[in-house]
């Protein structure tokens, strides 16, 4: 059947009701015959693409103008965002039906349709967890930090590592991923867990200080946050919402963005958001005048 964004919908619900009548396998079967048409439809309506994603972009600035001009039907805002929730919930249904390698696919799915959620990506190094694979866990718990996420996802990926410190045998080092998932401040289930797992242990964030933790972080190649990031995107959303004319909307966002990193770094993420804007603009004014010369011959 032809799917859009309206009808896909309203099936992903029904689906999503026939987990919670405790039948996973009707509704694995509904989502994957979803998602075959869904893909179906995709392939016939909307242009394709060479697939990019977050970490094809170097450099910050880089990031900043593909964020600015990308305008994909299949990006996120269309097509898939429910495609991406498609998968997802396949993964899910898969999950409760006991199929952990169709889970795993599916998920494999979400990241592709969405790679900048990171739930999708961290739920994924949970499936790769259960099936022993350990490098595709911290690979994926690394990636967190290589994208712009909220400091939930960050303190998820921070629990990763720490499991995976106390089972290679460095406590120390694990506390220290421990506490710096908890300086994100955040409520997060897993977290809670975790330092309550902790407590009164060799791992228990309160026995490593601040110093020593940049110190045994630093040192396995982690980041203590992904500060900058989240900045980043506090900063382009208030220039949005200052646009709108959202004024408190904007001064809200800019304040703590400035609070993340500090008002001289902020300052500097916002000329340099500016500078992309720029540069966008003066690509597409070059665009439209070589498309303005081509006319006139």
């Amino acid at each position: 059947m032809s799917q859009n964004q309206t009808t896909l919908t309203e099936e992903l619900e029904r689906a999503e009701g026939l987990m919670l009548q405790g039948e996973p396998e009707a509704a694995a079967e509904l989502l994957a015959r979803l998602a075959e048409d869904a893909e179906e439809y995709v392939d016939k309506n909307c242009p394709t693409t060479d697939e990019v994603q977050w970490f094809s972009f170097p450099t910050l600035f880089e990031r900043l103008a593909y964020r600015r001009v990308e305008n994909d039907p299949r990006e996120l805002r269309d097509v898939g965002e429910p495609l991406d929730r498609l998968y997802n919930d396949l993964a899910l249904a898969n999950v409760r039906a006991g199929d952990y390698d169709e889970a795993t696919e599916a998920l494999k799915r979400a990241v592709r349709w969405n790679p900048m959620d990171c739930s999708y990506r961290l739920n994924l190094a949970d499936l790769y967890r259960v099936a022993g694979d350990m490098q595709e866990y911290l690979a994926l718990s690394y990636s967190v930090f290589e994208r712009a996420s909220d400091a939930r996802h960050l303190a998820r990926a921070f629990v990763n590592f720490s499991s995976w410190f106390e089972a290679s045998g460095k406590p120390r080092t694990a506390a220290a991923a421990l506490r710096a998932a908890r300086a994100l401040d955040v409520r997060d289930t897993t977290l809670a867990a975790a330092l309550d797992q902790a407590a009164g242990t060799e791992r228990d964030p309160d026995l490593v200080s601040d110093s020593e933790m940049g110190e045994l972080l630093s040192a396995e190649g982690l980041p203590d946050g992904a500060n900058a990031e989240i900045a980043v995107c506090l900063l382009m959303c208030a220039a949005d919402a200052a646009a709108d004319g959202q004024r408190d909307v904007a001064a809200v966002l800019t304040l703590r963005a400035r609070d993340l990193v500090g008002e001289p770094a902020a300052k500097a993420l916002l000329e340099l958001i500016r500078d992309a804007d720029a540069e966008v603009e003066k690509d597409g004014a070059v665009t439209a005048a070589g498309e303005a010369s081509d006319g006139q011959e």
